[in-house]
């Protein structure tokens, strides 16, 4: 069974990752079953210095804040900052403290520094400005939004006056209010200036699509990218903190879900621009429904993946990340009759597996799933072999 299994595997290169898909991604994705071990991070940043310097991948997208992400593409392509500045307020989640994140984008920079805007690698945050315990407020979002187009059209096609949208928002802290997340009387995503806000903000982002032909004529093409953006953000805040306000059981089934939607549309923007590599959990990437459990209730909802893969097909490519031990948390040697268990006899440290052909292997007797005694680690489902691009096994992880 092992020397079949290694006919299966090859190398952590980009090179051997392409070669197993159907066709050339526009979106290609790597996911991890765990966050904050920066070795998965080292191997990520190694597959995206390949996928760029050898085969014309020119973004990379990561699951962090896609407002602050702005700050650390300006970095990366001009300069525009410093690199502990871009590290400590370009990311959200605490992933600025990230060795790898950083020397990700100090490689990013060096790459740039002597080359011409068209050869630049670009960085991009997908998610929305959301945290696990808060949303944040759309004051950002929205009034950048209004003040792009307010330098850009006719004044008197805007729906609304500046000071308008400041006296709807009132002070940030109503937004972000933490205990808003567990109670829903604490959010105001439901009241009546919340609901007049996404009018206002639906009324707006109609006024950037119907003025895009002045807007690309006019201005550079980042211009339109960036209202675009600014228009998803408002919109997506704004609809995620009326989830937040709701009292039905449905509520965390929908935030969950509403957050996904905001990283598909990130995303579906950027594989618009070109081809780009993504890194992010497994459950926001794959194309099957994402399951967790939250407040005591099981959730289930279609992944940023699955949403994507609808609209790009075979230009949607996922590859999952699959986990031997990682000892510092408590999970050990998996067990042999696991999809881990298989993978972990074989000798390398690294490898690339053909997820179909192996799921063909395994048909006699199939793999059954693997149980973590460590919350923070999702192992592979065997079920979810076929669903796969590529599976990339990862067989220690060292402490970070």
């Amino acid at each position: 069974m092992a020397t079949d299994l290694k006919d299966l595997t090859h190398p952590v290169e980009a090179a051997a990752l392409l070669k197993l898909l159907p066709a050339r991604p526009r979106l290609l994705a790597l996911g991890e079953p765990t966050h904050g071990e920066d070795s998965l991070l080292h191997l990520r940043n190694g597959l995206f210095r390949q996928l760029a310097e050898d085969e014309g991948y020119r973004t990379i997208a990561l699951e962090t804040d896609c407002l602050r992400g702005l700050a650390v593409d300006a970095y990366v392509t001009a300069g525009t900052g410093t690199l502990d500045a871009v590290m400590e307020h370009g990311f959200s989640h605490g992933w600025g403290a990230s060795e790898a994140n950083r020397d990700l984008v100090r490689w990013m920079r060096a790459h740039n520094e002597n080359r011409p805007p068209a050869e630049h690698v670009r960085f991009a945050g997908f998610d929305g400005p959301l945290e696990i315990t808060a949303a944040a407020s759309p004051r950002e979002a929205l009034t950048a939004l209004h003040d792009l187009l307010a330098t850009a059209v006719d004044p008197a096609l805007l729906p609304c006056a500046r000071d308008t949208l400041d006296g709807l928002l009132g002070p940030d802290d109503r937004w972000t209010e933490p205990a808003a997340m567990r109670d829903p009387t604490r959010s105001v995503g439901r009241t009546p200036e919340a609901g007049h806000l996404r009018l206002l903000a639906d009324d707006l982002e109609t006024l950037l699509d119907t003025e895009a032909p002045h807007l690309r004529a006019t201005g550079a093409p980042e211009t339109l990218d960036r209202a675009r953006l600014y228009a998803r953000t408002a919109t997506g805040l704004l609809r995620y903190h009326h989830a937040m306000a709701d009292p039905s059981p449905a509520r965390l089934a929908r935030m969950v879900a509403l957050r996904d939607r905001m990283m598909a549309d990130n995303l579906l923007a950027l594989a618009a621009r070109g081809p780009a590599f993504v890194h992010s959990h497994n459950s926001h990437l794959q194309r099957e429904r994402s399951t967790m459990r939250m407040g005591g209730r099981p959730l289930t909802w279609w992944s940023a993946g699955a949403l994507v893969s609808t609209h790009l097909g075979e230009r949607y490519a996922f590859a999952a990340t699959a986990l031997g031990t990682i000892r510092h948390r408590g999970v050990d040697t998996p067990p042999p009759d696991t999809v881990e268990g298989l993978l972990y006899a074989l000798p390398a440290a690294h490898r690339i597996v053909d997820p179909r052909r192996l799921a063909a292997t395994l048909t006699p007797r199939p793999p059954v799933a693997r149980v973590s005694p460590w919350f923070g680690y999702a192992p592979f489902d065997p079920a979810r072999l076929t669903g796969l691009d590529a599976l990339v096994f990862v067989k220690d992880l060292p402490e970070s």
